[in-house]
């Protein structure tokens, strides 16, 4: 453990720490992950001070594109810029915020991309982390994330009582969660034109074909896509949105005529989120106008969750894009939080869902 600097040194926090912890990978080994912890001011209250756990959204693949590494002149600092704000206004109230790199963000190995058990796993184990070095932490905690890393929220808010029995989950806060995982890969796959989603599905295909050996890119991608998959791990996700071969690539022409993707979209249900169950309750904020993880999915994720018997309050954001979720949903992401924390019982809308699609 370290003090911290850049961006994820959050300003109203008493002090900021960089951790490395262990964790276990997507194989079930154990692996070396890095994350921040932040304390608020003043002495704990009784019982200690209340935490969230943070998950980020996809920031890209390679270890230089950790949150906890970003600067103001780092390769996602516009989006990492957004994160501080939101948790700013969290440890600023009393809380406490440890979040998670992710295996193979910020340390040496793979990035489990959209996996929810395993970045979920982290997660949680960084809340282990920042107990054993802050006594003064409470067993009592959230999980709130975005995009990719509402994705996480959501597996990890599933596995928490089982995976750290130790802790007791008062909600969770999904922001735009990513989800219909085969349903994007469908999509590029017919697109005759370069697609924003592109880069996020080849995340996924390489991620689980790194970790599921009956998934054979040889048999999903053509030669020259397949040459330009180490091009992802240049820069982070800015990068491969706007420069060289994957930003001007078209969709359709990566994939050889027939791909074999049943393997792939075994493994793609088993990481939708729609299908978890969480003991505790749940709030998921969508924006209107997201282009990035689109309305329409995360109706139907709402939906999923309800019928699975999860106590939700779905509530969409009219005009907010994809990072517009956090920056217009905070202050009633800590409102609701803040409720949770006070025993409130909390209010599910499954009986008449709102929309945030067309």
């Amino acid at each position: 453990m370290r003090p911290l600097d850049g961006t994820m040194a959050l300003p109203g926090a008493a002090s900021n720490s960089l951790v490395l912890y262990r964790s276990t990978g997507a194989n079930g080994e154990s692996v070396a992950v890095s994350g921040t912890v932040s304390l608020p001011h003043g002495k704990p209250p009784r019982g200690g001070w209340p935490v969230i756990v943070w998950t980020h959204g996809t920031t890209g693949l390679a270890p230089a594109c950790a949150p906890s590494r970003d600067t103001d002149v780092g390769p996602e600092h516009s989006y990492i810029a957004v994160i501080r704000t939101l948790l700013d206004s969290f440890v600023k109230k009393g809380y406490v915020i440890v979040a998670s790199d992710y295996e193979g963000l910020g340390t040496p190995g793979d990035h489990p991309f959209l996996q929810g058990v395993p970045t979920g796993r982290n997660a949680l184990d960084m809340l282990r982390a920042a107990k054993a070095i802050e006594p003064g932490i409470s067993r009592r905690y959230a999980v709130m994330g975005h995009s990719q890393g509402g994705q996480v929220d959501l597996f990890a808010a599933a596995q928490g009582p089982r995976y750290v029995p130790e802790f007791r989950l008062a909600g969770n806060v999904a922001f735009a969660p990513g989800s219909h995982i085969a349903g994007r890969l469908d999509a590029v796959m017919a697109s005759p034109k370069n697609e924003l989603a592109l880069p996020y599905v080849l995340y996924t295909l390489g991620s689980y074909a790194r970790t599921n050996k009956a998934i054979d890119l040889k048999r999903i991608l053509t030669p020259q896509a397949l040459s330009h998959m180490p091009d992802l791990f240049e820069g982070c996700m800015t990068h491969a949105l706007s420069t060289g071969y994957w930003s001007t690539a078209i969709a359709k022409d990566q994939f050889v005529v027939k791909p074999d993707v049943r393997a792939f979209l075994k493994m793609a249900q088993r990481n939708e989120p729609g299908r978890v169950r969480i003991k505790a309750p749940t709030m998921i904020m969508q924006g209107t106008s997201d282009t990035t993880v689109l309305p329409n999915d995360t109706d139907k994720v709402a939906t999923q969750l309800c019928l699975g018997g999860n106590r939700l309050e779905y509530k969409p954001i009219a005009g907010a894009d994809h990072d517009g979720s956090m920056e217009k949903g905070g202050a009633d992401a800590l409102s609701w939080i803040d409720a949770r924390f006070r025993g409130e019982r909390a209010a599910s809308n499954c009986r008449a869902l709102p929309k945030a699609g067309k």
